[in-house]
């Protein structure tokens, strides 16, 4: 029937046939949903800082697994004839006062420095992570005697506490100063850890496990830890090298690893007699603790804004 209003709107509706509809939010489902770990990659490997830190902490490792493969003289090898000799052919950062090989005592002495740090750092690591997840989820009596224990060790100064017990322990081995270290420093990690449980444990996630009846223990395992864990790899990343300083402070006071031991603690502390004549002995080693440490802070800093989501959208 016509339409007798002349101000009536007409209205046309087109074949279905002759306009074909596209689906707009229509879930892609071939495509896996990303992690925090794909992204966190994706926001690193666009640093450039990231690889040169990685590049030289790769060396560094290589170095102290492999020191013959990079000095060919032996650092134990002295002369007193050399003291204070300059740079030569074979010896290109010269001697030191008892007439020892410089380079080659800095690239041996890599190994017990990155050892003692690496194994503090693990120690660390493992006892904050279980720690803390512990302290975290199943709260009430535990999370109040954990709390206590960690605050009388977190009120104790990481390298005083070691000052003390190094000065009464009989043997001095990198894995004595790394236990030592560890004692001191866990409850950084543990209340890292503990904060971040203590927000995971109200997610969504835990509470649809909880539904399903999977045990507290499973769900710590299974779900909170894993997303509760990246601030832990951000601060150990960092307390890597400040390990490695500890070590260097602790032979440097005498209290460290024997001098029988190379280490560029152990270097700085030789060369301080010569500091007035000859500063190139002492900042010979000074250069590879700063490097090495330089190394680990900036890895830790693109580690710490690529698992930052915060960080994240501000870039």
């Amino acid at each position: 029937m016509p339409n007798k209003n002349p101000n009536a709107q007409t209205h046309y509706v087109a074949a279905l046939e002759e306009t074909p509809v596209e689906t707009v939010d229509r879930l892609d489902e071939s495509q896996k949903a990303r992690s925090t770990w794909a992204d966190a990659w994706d926001a690193m490997r666009v640093r450039p800082s990231f690889w040169i830190s990685s590049a030289l902490i790769l060396l560094i490792v290589i170095v102290a697994l492999f020191p013959s493969l990079f000095a060919q003289v032996s650092p134990t090898q002295c002369d007193l004839g050399d003291s204070h000799a300059g740079p030569e052919d074979g010896h290109p950062l010269g001697y030191t006062r008892q007439g020892c090989d410089i380079y080659a005592r800095i690239i041996f002495g890599t190994q017990a420095s990155v050892t003692v740090g690496l194994l503090a750092t693990i120690l660390v690591t493992f006892t904050g992570i279980i720690v803390g997840s512990l302290a975290g989820y199943y709260g009430g009596l535990l999370d109040s005697i954990v709390s206590r224990i960690g605050d009388i060790f977190f009120a104790v100064p990481t390298v005083l506490g070691a000052i003390v017990l190094m000065s009464v322990l009989p043997e001095r081995t990198p894995i004595t100063i790394a236990l030592v270290l560890s004692l001191f420093a866990w409850p950084q990690i543990a209340r890292i850890m503990r904060g971040a449980v203590l927000s995971a444990r109200n997610s969504d996630y835990v509470t649809a496990s909880v539904a399903l009846g999977v045990s507290k223990f499973r769900i710590l395992l299974r779900h909170v830890v894993p997303n509760s864990i990246a601030p832990v790899i951000v601060i150990a990343t960092v307390s890597l090298g400040t390990f490695i300083v500890a070590e260097a402070t602790l032979s440097f006071l005498g209290i460290g690893l024997p001098p029988g031991i190379m280490s560029w603690g152990n270097d700085i502390d030789a060369a301080k007699s010569s500091l007035r004549t000859n500063p190139q002995v002492l900042l010979y080693p000074a250069a590879a603790l700063s490097v090495t440490v330089l190394a680990f802070l900036m890895l830790g800093d693109v580690v710490r804004d690529a698992l930052d989501p915060e960080a994240r959208a501000r870039r």
